[in-house]
Order: structure tokens, then C-alpha cells, then sequence
């Protein structure tokens, strides 16, 4: 398939991520669940498209306990997580989802994939058909401090395969030039309250409060340190 593709169906992103972030989960699944409540929506079924180890979905499954849950990646290194996920009954799938899919969902997960794909337009431009609802999670790595420094921009692409980087604004504008109705976002507090909060993050926790204080997005494109959540529909 080649660069990008090839490091989540090779082993190299399980090599350079082992546990493939499962301690994001909980936090992420929140998240989601909060996005849900805002559009009212009790969705029958929803679809989370690159799931990776399946624990957003798993978490999601006391909260929807009725609902048909579906996850989909094309790594089959992400397959292995999923049998301690068993006793959820969620159906899972190795590999491409348009290929794969035949239906239709109440809402679909995209989460920390768009940054990763070779053609986010052409991606998302064929996705947007395929449920009600949408829920996108999105890192802003996109800051002066970043592209300052370049360093966080670099290991982001080596470690976690970013090959795409984004502000809100450009976030934003991405998905409604892709056929999407943005119908809330907000920030996720990522700095603050992910579960991977170190000590770098605690070092600069303190400057970041205070320019968040000052203009949320201002502080956001100037010292980084947050992620997108958002809600959308197809436009039609």
C-alpha cells in the first residue's frame, strides 16, 4: 500500500506504540458520550471506523447497553486487544471499511484517524454517506510553539504517524468543505485531563492556564496542547 498505510498493516506502530493507547480510552469514551448528549441522540447503532484496540467502544457499552456496536481497522496488530473485549458484544472487523461495510449507522466514530490518512478528502468525502451522525476526534498539533520548536511536529509523525496537522479553524474547515454541518465542537481539556498528563505537561500546565484564561484560541494556536471534539451531520 505504501508510507503512510504500511505502518499499521506492517508492525511498526504496534512497535513504537505496545499498548496502542488503551489508556485513552475511558477519557475518549467520555468524551463521545458528551458530544451524544448534546444532539439528544440514543442511537440503535454506531460504527468506529480505525477503532485500534476497541476500548472506546467497550466503555461505550454500559452506557448504550442496547445499542449494536461495530469497529473497523485495517491493522491486524489492533486485532489481538480485542478479545478481552469479548463479553461487550462488539462485532469487529480487519480491514478497509468501505470495502468491508454494507450499512447504514446511527452514528460513526472517526477518532485520531483523519490525521493519519494519505487523502482526508477523498476519505471523508465517501464517508459522510454513511450515517446520521458524526463524532471526530482531532489533535491540534498545529501551534506557533510547534512549529517553533518542530521537534513535537516530527515525533508525532514518526511515533503516531500524523502526517496531516491541524488548528481548529483548519479542522473545522476541512470537514465542511468535505460535506459535513459542524453542529458543536469544543475543546477536549486535553492538556489537563488526559491520562497521559506527565510531567511535561504538568511543567506546562501553568503558562497554558493562563493564555487559555486569556483567549482560549489564541492560547490554543500559540502553545498547543488541546484536541478537537466534534459533532457533525452530512450536509445533503
Amino acid at each position: 500500500m505504501g508510507f503512510p498505510v504500511d505502518r499499521y498493516t506492517s508492525n511498526t506502530h504496534l512497535r513504537e506504540n505496545p499498548a496502542w493507547d488503551v489508556e485513552d480510552s475511558s477519557w475518549k469514551a467520555e468524551k463521545v458520550v458528551a458530544m451524544l448528549a448534546v444532539a439528544d441522540c440514543q442511537p440503535s447503532s454506531i460504527c468506529d471506523v480505525g477503532c485500534g484496540a476497541g476500548g472506546v467502544l467497550a466503555d461505550l457499552r454500559p452506557v448504550f447497553p442496547n445499542t449494536e456496536l461495530f469497529g473497523y481497522d485495517i491493522a491486524r496488530d489492533a486485532a489481538p486487544f480485542w478479545s478481552q473485549h469479548k463479553s461487550a458484544n462488539i462485532h469487529f472487523e480487519v480491514g478497509d471499511f468501505f470495502q468491508l461495510n454494507q450499512r447504514r449507522y446511527d452514528v460513526l466514530l472517526l477518532l485520531d484517524v483523519i490525521e493519519h490518512l494519505p487523502d482526508p478528502f477523498a476519505f471523508l468525502g465517501r464517508l459522510r454517506h454513511y450515517a446520521d451522525f458524526f463524532v471526530f476526534h482531532m489533535p491540534i498539533d498545529l501551534s506557533a510553539m510547534n512549529v517553533l520548536r518542530e521537534r513535537p511536529l516530527l515525533k508525532a509523525r514518526r511515533k503516531v504517524g500524523h502526517i496531516h496537522y491541524f488548528t481548529k479553524g483548519l479542522a473545522l474547515a476541512l470537514l465542511g468543505e468535505c460535506g459535513y454541518k459542524i453542529l458543536d465542537w469544543c475543546y477536549t481539556e486535553a492538556a489537563f485531563t488526559t491520562p497521559k498528563y506527565n510531567w511535561k505537561t504538568r511543567l506546562a500546565s501553568l503558562p497554558r492556564r493562563v493564555a487559555y484564561w486569556v483567549n482560549k484560541d489564541w492560547g490554543v494556536r500559540f502553545l498547543g496542547g488541546e484536541t478537537l471534539m466534534v459533532l457533525a451531520e452530512d450536509k445533503g
